[in-house]
């Protein structure tokens, strides 16, 4: 099995016996991999905390061929999202990007444009941990862009401008504005709906986002 090491952002993990861990995670250079990381659930794993759910980590792994899952050896922690978590609407929009990115990503697909942009999201809320309302309305728009089913904006003219400008300029790069829940809800609203209808289910998160008003 030939070793691999990946830059690679956490998005969900899930219990896999007494001490083990299925992980989801989106890989700079390969696209979103799921892998099975052993005894990580035990007080002195290896993996330490680097598996916490969008952790930003490079992430030691083996990978067969045809196999679906990798084997995850170790992680090294590069960003870790502990201080956001301690803020409950930071934590929640961090639930929001782990979701919407797990659900529109396939597996083993390169995606680069998708990591820096989730990666560039999660450093302005790092920088910015109050700014939750631009960080979760520029990745969701970005994110449905990305994914290759941006409509038609049916919206208000102001929710519109906004949009226009997030098309065009980074997130550090965005004019000056004061975001309070109500601003660009309906478009927030309208890409959430598009994300739902193309993974063809419910979201959790966002009854979450909206209920922080």
């Amino acid at each position: 099995m030939p070793a691999r090491v990946s830059e690679s952002l956490v998005l969900r993990t899930y219990p896999l016996r007494e001490a083990d861990l299925i992980v989801s995670f989106l890989t700079r250079d390969q696209g979103k991999l799921r892998g099975v990381a052993r005894r990580a659930r035990r007080p002195k794993s290896r993996f330490g905390s680097g598996l916490e759910r969008l952790s930003h980590v490079r992430m030691f792994y083996f990978q067969r061929e045809n196999r679906e899952l990798v084997k995850l050896d170790s992680c090294e922690l590069i960003h870790s999202p502990f201080a956001l978590s301690r803020d409950y609407a930071a934590g929640v929009a961090l639930d929001y990007l782990a979701e919407v990115s797990d659900g529109l990503l396939p597996p083993a697909e390169p995606n680069e444009r998708f990591f820096r942009l989730l990666a560039a999201v999660l450093d302005y809320l790092r920088r910015q941990p109050g700014e939750v309302w631009p960080a979760v309305t520029y990745f969701s728009l970005w994110a449905v862009r990305l994914s290759g089913f941006l409509p038609a904006l049916e919206v208000g003219p102001e929710d519109k401008r906004i949009a226009e400008e997030m098309l065009v300029k980074p997130i550090t790069g965005l004019s000056p504005r004061t975001w309070s829940p109500q601003t660009a809800r309906r478009l927030r609203r309208f890409l959430v709906q598009r994300i739902e209808q193309h993974l063809e289910r419910k979201l959790e998160t966002p009854p979450y986002l909206e209920a922080l008003d």
